[in-house]
């Protein structure tokens, strides 16, 4: 099975060591696509070139963008890391059952998987643009990884999860990218605001809750188009209703 459909997606990374070693892991492990968003550092330095060893062209062709959700925009499926739990944070996948979820997805679509800063990881914001979560379970003592170990951990249990399912069967069907969702949960947000569903003062409050339910869905573009309509047809009752007030 090729790699070719995930792609590692490094969020702001401030180390070029970090930055080289991510991409010597990739080749290790037999990925490609790395993509980096508002890298800190100079990717192409030195000491980058030096942790990737011969793993250069994955430092070299790596793709820039200048935000998250620009990088995700043609993903189906994202799968964001972090060591933080919270109210929006639950259903968090180890990394093993990140592999075994993703996997058949990526014959169908593109996936990626998501890391954040070496000092504060991902946004809350951040998060939100991903379906899934990933946390690695570690010692409340020093619970947050080096980045590069983070990446390598993930990737081995993608290939050994791999290894021990090359006979399952496909079938799945084809999710909807990240720009289409994103644009699904805009206007969900203004339909739901509309009606006054969402509190005015806190309307992420629902709304995370609302991503985390349709990305454990795994949407497909059908399904999109079904919930845009049930959202419009929302908002033609919400017309007609306020010109019964008038």
């Amino acid at each position: 099975m090729s790699f070719a459909n995930i792609c590692i997606v490094l969020v702001e990374p401030q180390g070029p060591l970090n930055i080289g070693s991510v991409c010597r892991a990739m080749m290790n492990f037999g990925f490609s696509a790395l993509r980096l968003v508002n890298p800190q550092t100079d990717h192409l330095q030195d000491d980058a070139r030096r942790m990737a060893v011969k793993a250069t062209g994955i430092l070299e062709s790596a793709a820039l963008f200048n935000s998250l959700e620009k990088a995700l925009a043609d993903c189906h499926l994202a799968l964001g890391t972090t060591c933080r739990f919270g109210k929006y944070r639950e259903d968090f996948l180890h990394p093993e059952e990140a592999a075994d979820y993703l996997l058949p997805w990526s014959e169908t679509g593109r996936i990626a998987l998501v890391f954040g800063r070496e000092d504060k990881g991902l946004t809350t914001s951040e998060l939100d643009l991903c379906q899934r979560l990933i946390t690695i379970p570690t010692s409340d003592q020093l619970p947050s990884m080096n980045l590069a170990q983070s990446v390598v951990l993930c990737l081995y249990e993608i290939v050994r999860i791999q290894g021990l399912c090359q006979n399952r069967s496909g079938g799945r069907k084809k999710l909807a990218n990240n720009a289409v969702l994103e644009e699904l949960y805009r206007h969900m947000r203004q339909t739901l605001m509309e009606i006054g569903f969402l509190d005015s003062q806190n309307p992420d409050h629902i709304m995370r809750s609302l991503r985390r339910i349709f990305g454990r869905a795994g949407l497909n573009d059908r399904e999109v188009r079904i919930l845009r309509g049930l959202w419009s047809r929302l908002d033609w009752l919400e017309s007609e209703r306020r010109k019964g007030l008038k």
